[in-house]
């Protein structure tokens, strides 16, 4: 046989083989149950499509993130805001953060019910890029058959409805990512608590088609993740990134089912108070949605087995804490004096409670993440935790304080990791030169490649600029506004703008309690003529320093030659006229040390006009002791002098 039959002849027994391998495989997926990868055919084919695009985004380059800084105190609002441009030229909403929505959505020009909020309404009309959703099979439409519409009803029993619209989106300045056209609700229509916060709409962060996390996925912007990082009990905002951040050292999973429900959800198993497990069954956890995660409910809820364990386990570590009555007469709320004001001394009363996970992982809660200040009792706590009325657990935003969480949608998990949220989005913030603040974050080196570009906008025409030298100190910063409102007679409240003032710029205002490391900001003088005010407004060091840090300085000077420090519409009309840095010069030895000087001449002079004061006193008794005689005392008799020969002869 010659060697081109032989060849022949082992290819044929190799399809032989194969073919007969191939008929073998059927019978054994039957017996042994295995699933192959083809029978994921099941799968809808959007989540088969999305996970083969995140396969492909996995081994492509890390795309550009959105870096957003979170607004608002929890408690005081509620919520956590971002900021949010849409149209072009861009208008700015303020948003609520929400992972438990899907749908993105601002008060319209065109709306019949909406209230009063932060910023003016959108305008449709004034944006070149904007586009009515038009009806289509996939979307429900109006009445008349023409547009796309939406509505969202919440537990709270308020709603929102209007129309879907499409525009450019913008993330701001710190952001890496670039506008992006985007679906999002156009509201004619708003009840119950939408009706009355001071945050304009809802920013959707949930799982779904109209999520504004799903549709920069699918176009293929950003991978498949996003990170929220509340700030703590003391201090409100925090930080957001839209995209994936490489996982700190130290930081805890969860698995979350996205076929479990349509919400964050984790697979809590066990809670521990104290480092004690509770006798609960992990079913109990489990029940409806299972343990959700929403970042636009502001406390706990338990299943009512839960939460009695839980409370009961709580209250029996605090003995020597008094129970009292809540804040509202209307709540039956669990509360505790005896704490002391100092927020960083309660966990020396209140014990740690553990959320144990599938994994055996554990995340622990200090007491600022299951508790919140009583209103009227100083030195007092409130447990945040409650019963539900199902058997849902729902973890709202208190459980997360100062807690970077992150959503890794890519692999169906959620991390958290305890730090500093405030300090995390200085970090975020900043360019990639500068020197990074100290925080728990940053120990962790995976996060140095957090290093968003700031995209440059035009300056105010009058606004001066300053070259100073690399290490400088700048010991004021002023600057002058203008704000017009609508009624001559109303006068703006100034506290409110300065607190507004201290917020957008990371500082202190007068008005506020003071950390002697913040810069402060103070009202310097107010000048009217009809309805405008002009304000100046000046930028001092923190008390525990005598000048501005660098990096607080640059970004406050950053904030001012953009034009970026904006006021809400309720102010009235805004406008930045001039701005000036002033470098604090060195002082002499007597500058430095004059008030010291002073004092001490004074007090030398003082204790000086004493000494002298009692040193005549002294005298003076001395003197009056040796002249006086008493009425008994013996008198020496004296001779009678001689008369003289005159005074004879007269007599």
């Amino acid at each position: 046989m010659d060697r081109a039959s032989l060849l022949a002849l082992l290819l044929l027994l190799l399809i032989i083989f194969d073919l007969t391998a191939a008929d073998k495989i059927p019978d054994l997926a039957a017996e042994s149950g295995m699933i192959f990868p083809l029978s994921y055919s099941s799968l809808p084919p959007r989540v088969e499509d999305l996970r083969l695009r995140r396969r492909i985004l996995h081994q492509s380059q890390q795309l550009p993130n959105a870096h957003m800084k979170l607004y608002d105190d929890l408690l005081a609002n509620g919520y956590y805001t971002t900021r949010l441009l849409i149209g072009t030229p861009p208008q700015e909403f303020a948003l609520i953060v929400d992972t438990g929505s899907t749908v993105t959505y601002v008060p319209c020009s065109t709306c019949k019910h909406c209230g009063k909020h932060q910023d003016p309404k959108f305008q449709p009309e004034l944006s070149t890029t904007y586009e009515a959703v038009k009806c289509n099979p996939d979307c429900n439409c109006d009445d008349d058959g023409k547009l796309c519409i939406y509505e969202r009803r919440y537990a709270e029993m308020s709603s929102s409805s209007g129309i879907l619209s499409e525009d450019l989106i913008s993330f701001g300045n710190e952001s890496q990512l670039s506008p992006q056209r985007a679906v999002f609700g156009c509201e004619n229509v708003e009840t119950g608590d939408l009706f009355s916060q001071r945050a304009d709409g809802i920013m959707g962060l949930g799982r779904g088609k109209l999520s504004i996390v799903d549709q920069l996925v699918d176009k293929g912007v950003i991978e498949d993740s996003f990170s929220l990082c509340y700030g703590g009990m003391e201090v409100g905002g925090g930080a957001m990134v839209l995209g994936k951040i490489s996982p700190p050292a130290g930081m805890v999973f969860a698995r979350s089912d996205p076929f479990r429900s349509p919400y964050y959800n984790i697979d809590l198993k066990q809670m521990h108070v104290a480092g004690k497990s509770l006798k609960l069954n992990p079913k109990v956890f489990n029940g409806k949605h299972g343990t959700v995660l929403d970042s636009g409910t502001t406390y706990a809820y338990f299943p009512k087995e839960a939460f009695n364990a839980i409370k009961d386990a709580v209250i029996k570590e605090i003995p020597s804490l008094k129970r009292i009555h809540g804040p509202d007469p209307n709540y039956d709320d669990i509360c505790f004096s005896g704490a002391g004001r100092d927020v960083a001394e309660i966990h020396n009363f209140f014990p740690e409670i553990a959320m144990e996970f599938g994994n055996h992982q554990k995340l622990i809660l200090s007491p600022e993440n299951y508790l919140f200040r009583h209103t009227k009792v100083r030195g007092a706590y409130c447990l945040g935790i409650f019963p539900d009325r199902d058997s849902t657990t729902l973890l709202g935003g208190i459980v997360v304080r100062n807690t970077l969480v992150t959503y890794d949608r890519e692999n169906d998990k959620l991390g958290f990791l305890k730090t500093n949220c405030s300090d995390l989005w200085r970090r975020l913030a900043s360019p990639p030169d500068s020197p990074a603040p100290t925080s728990p974050v940053t120990q962790n080196k995976s996060l140095n490649n957090i290093s968003p570009s700031r995209s440059p906008s035009p300056a105010p025409s009058k606004a001066p600029t300053v070259d100073l030298p690399g290490v400088f100190r700048i010991g004021v910063i002023t600057f002058q506004v203008s704000i017009s409102v609508n009624n001559a007679s109303m006068k703006p409240n100034f506290s409110e703008i300065a607190d507004f003032i201290a917020h957008e710029l990371e500082i202190q205002s007068s008005q506020a309690s003071l950390n002697m490391h913040f810069p402060l900001v103070r009202l310097l003088s107010i000048t009217t003529s009809g309805n405008e005010y002009r304000l100046k407004w000046g930028i001092y060091p923190p008390q525990s320093s005598e000048y501005i840090s660098n990096n607080t300085a640059l970004n406050i000077m950053s904030l001012l030659k953009e034009n970026k420090l904006r006021l809400p519409g309720q102010f009235g009309s805004y406008k930045l006229l001039e701005w000036k840095a002033e470098q604090k010069r060195k002082q002499s030895w007597l500058e430095k040390h004059l008030l010291g000087v002073v004092v001490g001449v004074m007090i030398s002079l003082l204790v000086t006009s004493v000494i002298v004061k009692l040193a005549l006193v002294w005298r003076r008794r001395q003197q009056e002791e040796a002249t006086y005689e008493p009425v008994s005392a013996a008198v020496k008799e004296q001779e009678l002098q001689p008369l003289s020969s005159s005074e004879t002869s007269n007599a």
